[in-house]
């Protein structure tokens, strides 16, 4: 049984705690990471947001002025008065004016191009290679925050570093790490009361799930630690809506408001994988991340956590520049990502890829996305990791 598949099973929660050996057999594991500063900054939290199925970045941030931009995407090109203009180059598709409030004040940072050398447009692959920051020729069994933190000593009260609201826990997953994947807050916290009560391990014949519920006292206490902490959260200023999104943010938000002390929070927003029909979908899609995100910002300014809280976005690849037959875009390369919070510095970041030199009809990478995971490190939590870049860059998205 894979991993994915084991937690997608899971209806309430589990629990992942250092189980990178338990879960990758012929594997690597990563090379020896350099030491950590001195004062790693252990009150600041990351929100990834997965883009799941490869977002078309070209039809998300748009590069309107480009003369190569309608005749490469034919009956796909956004309309120029459907594109909200961020500069005389480029602008975002009209679904996601919601963030223009965000842009205005110069706290959403958009990163160009970012990809990877040697891309791979299999999902699954690509998708590993993003949450275990490797290189295409290396397999990795540690996510990149469980490398971020490797050797780093956490303060004694914390028991839980990351908490996963959707089915791919890769990117915490490893180490020493202590992650809590959780789909629905009552189901968690009326499970959690149930073991405290009980005081014993639910039975199953799973020999995965079972090496997770062996340690059963650490469960307890960082789940009922968590519930008691979620039980008082304050109330959201603004409701999020409807939608997989939406419920998934609204947990987030419960949990950053309760100050719980963690690391990490991720959420997911799938259907990204548009093969067909694809500007009806997109557009929904963008729709849904463009209010869902504006609306965390607002519910986080409004609880006083927008300083110390960074969101993230991140897609396992971009799509093709050429639209297929069925009115669609096949797996590419690159694609943007957005960066969000009262400590980043706003704009563009990073050149935007040429459509006038591409790559097997492809749009080459401008920034490496272990550079972002890099500076993320650096910058928000005071780490030194390079994640095995030849060159590391040090970007300039955080202020």
């Amino acid at each position: 049984m894979l991993r994915r598949d084991l937690l997608a099973g899971l209806s309430g929660f589990a629990v992942v705690m250092g189980g990178g050996a338990a879960w990758a057999q012929n594997r690597q594991t990563p090379t020896s990471a350099p030491a950590a500063s001195s004062s790693p900054r252990f009150d600041r939290i990351l929100v990834l947001v997965e883009l799941r199925g490869g977002n078309d970045g070209l039809n998300t941030l748009v590069p309107y002025a480009d003369p190569a931009y309608r005749p490469a995407r034919q009956g796909l090109a956004v309309a120029r008065e459907r594109v909200l203009q961020l500069d005389e180059r480029v602008g975002l598709n009209a679904p996601l004016e919601p963030l223009m409030d965000s842009w205005k004040a110069r706290d959403l940072a958009i990163l160009q191009g970012v990809g990877y050398p040697y891309p791979n447009r299999s999902h699954f692959r690509s998708i590993e290679i993003w949450d275990t920051a490797s290189a295409a020729s290396q397999t990795l069994s540690e996510g990149w925050l469980a490398q971020a933190f490797a050797g780093v000593t956490r303060p004694a009260d914390r028991r839980i570093d990351s908490v996963v609201i959707d089915t791919n826990a890769l990117p915490a997953t490893g180490g020493d790490l202590h992650t809590i994947v959780m789909q629905d807050a009552e189901n968690f916290i009326n499970q959690a009361k149930a073991m405290r009560e009980t005081g014993m391990r639910p039975p199953t014949t799973n020999p995965a799930l079972a090496h997770i519920l062996k340690v059963r006292a650490e469960t307890h206490a960082a789940s009922l630690g968590l519930a008691e902490r979620m039980k008082g959260a304050p109330s959201q200023a603004k409701p999020y809506g409807e939608g997989p999104l939406a419920n998934q943010l609204e947990l987030a938000t419960r949990i950053l408001l309760a100050r719980v002390p963690v690391l990490a929070v991720k959420v997911a927003l799938g259907g990204f994988d548009t093969h067909a029909g694809q500007r009806e979908t997109h557009e929904r899609l963008l729709g849904q991340l463009g209010r869902g995100l504006a609306t965390l910002r607002h519910n986080l300014i409004a609880g006083g956590r927008w300083n110390d809280v960074m969101v993230m976005t991140y897609t396992e690849f971009g799509r093709r520049v050429k639209p297929n037959a069925s009115g669609g875009t096949d797996h590419g390369t690159s694609s943007p990502q957005f960066v969000m919070g009262g400590a980043v510095k706003g704009g563009l970041h990073g050149a935007y890829p040429s459509l006038a030199d591409l790559q097997d009809g492809d749009l080459k990478h401008t920034i490496d996305f272990r550079n972002v995971f890099g500076t993320v490190a650096k910058r928000w939590w005071g780490l030194n990791r390079d994640f095995g870049v030849r060159q590391p860059q040090t970007l300039s998205f955080i202020a």
